[in-house]
């Protein structure tokens, strides 16, 4: 892994001045009534929306609904909500279109929902399980305005290589099911799971021929994994709609890392100055989506103090990453 940082003109004044502005910030005191309206006017500047993953949320055990208004409440302008904790509302006599009029009201993109399936088993009545259970999810996602669901290989443990065309055939009868409902599956790599190089994922990917076939990258997954990050931009970034944004430390060394050690952005040794400007211009203008499961911050933050600290240093490192694309 690299660090290596380059510096190129920034991309327009307007953005140096955001970024001065948003160091200002963070220096100073400010009322509580003008913080949302001023961070509302710092993201809009970016090329690129940040937004959360509420797992980052996780610890509070806090409604949807709840979830929403906070996350907008902290300045972000996406979300990504957990099929499971929209489900919790559905079944306490919540609806659907409560929640697409929250998001709506609250100016948020919903950018994906987080859920799972054993799309992927070798076990072919698992897989149509598999596929049922998508389909109804795909089916609340699409009432509530959403367009993408995760999808990592579950069902199987590790990758095998001689496979990639029957992933592919896999990969690609989600895809149908979301022809069908309005919601692409974004097949999803993870630094410990069968499914952790990016090349692989490109491959089976590739290999659907599907028009809607993309993939969701997470920062921390992608080092954990122990890809390069010099190859990057190979990849078409406008089929990219959102990427997990976060950082990871120098120790443990990667292979020895846990989900629970991701950090802040821009707290870490990732470097974001050198692979952002690779996503954006090889096409990426999707959300940054902060997700994190860091117990050291639940145990020693609200869940306010939490998403202010995400935004501020997301916003931050985007904003300082994207001064140095051409």
């Amino acid at each position: 892994m690299k660090n290596r940082i380059t510096r190129r003109k920034a991309i327009t004044t307007s953005l140096k001045i955001s970024l001065a502005a948003l160091s200002s910030y963070a220096f100073t005191s400010t009322t509580k009534k003008t913080t949302p309206n001023f961070k509302k006017v710092e993201v809009d500047k970016l090329p690129v929306r940040l937004s959360l993953n509420t797992s980052t949320l996780m610890h509070y055990n806090l409604p949807v609904d709840i979830q929403i208004d906070m996350v907008a409440e902290a300045g972000f302008n996406g979300i990504e909500l957990w099929m499971r904790d929209i489900q919790k509302f559905l079944e306490n006599g919540g609806t659907t279109k409560q929640l697409k009029t929250k998001l709506e009201k609250n100016a948020l993109t919903l950018e994906n929902i987080i859920g799972f399936s054993k799309w992927c088993s070798d076990d072919a009545l698992e897989r149509k399980n598999a596929h049922e259970q998508l389909r109804q999810e795909m089916k609340i996602i699409s009432a509530l305005g959403g367009k993408f669901i995760a999808a990592p290989v579950q069902g199987i443990t590790e990758l095998n290589r001689n496979k990639y065309d029957e992933y592919a055939k896999r990969y690609n009868a989600i895809l149908e099911i979301g022809d069908a409902t309005g919601v692409t599956p974004i097949l999803e790599l993870w630094g410990m799971g069968a499914l952790n190089k990016i090349a692989d994922c490109a491959q089976i990917t590739i290999a659907t021929g599907h028009p809607k076939a993309t993939m969701l990258l997470d920062f921390y997954h992608v080092y954990r994994g122990g890809n390069d990050w010099d190859t990057l931009d190979i990849l078409n970034g406008k089929r990219m709609p959102v990427m997990h944004i976060n950082d990871y430390p120098a120790e443990p060394s990667y292979e020895k890392l846990k989900d629970s050690d991701r950090i802040f952005p821009g707290d870490g040794i990732c470097p974001f100055n050198e692979v952002i400007p690779k996503l954006y211009n090889a096409g990426f203008r999707g959300g940054f989506s902060v997700e994190l499961f860091n117990k050291g911050y639940w145990n020693s933050m609200d869940a306010k103090t939490l998403l202010k600290t995400c935004y501020e240093k997301t916003y931050a490192s985007v904003a300082k990453a994207l001064s140095n694309t051409n």
